[in-house]
């Protein structure tokens, strides 16, 4: 897969979603920012994108994905303080 394709897979699972996405087609980094992640916990967060991805980690299509997820006030924060 390439960074293309799991952004959308992403992008299409979750309500107002952005997925930035980089990756060598075997291992990828996903930066995911969504209102969806609102009042939820960061274990919570990550289980609402691997449920974008579907099968596709279990059955190997994608190797390994590292995950940060943000709401759009904490991605500001973010990058407020960079």
């Amino acid at each position: 897969m390439q960074p293309e394709d799991i952004k959308s897979l992403i992008e299409k699972g979750l309500k107002n979603c952005t997925a930035l996405l980089d990756g060598d087609g075997t291992h990828f980094n996903a930066i995911v920012i969504s209102p969806e992640f609102s009042g939820k916990n960061r274990i919570q967060k990550q289980q609402l994108v691997y449920a974008t991805l579907g099968n596709r980690i279990a059955n190997g299509t994608i190797h390994a994905i590292s995950i940060k997820t943000f709401t759009p006030e904490e991605w500001r924060q973010h990058n407020e303080e960079r």
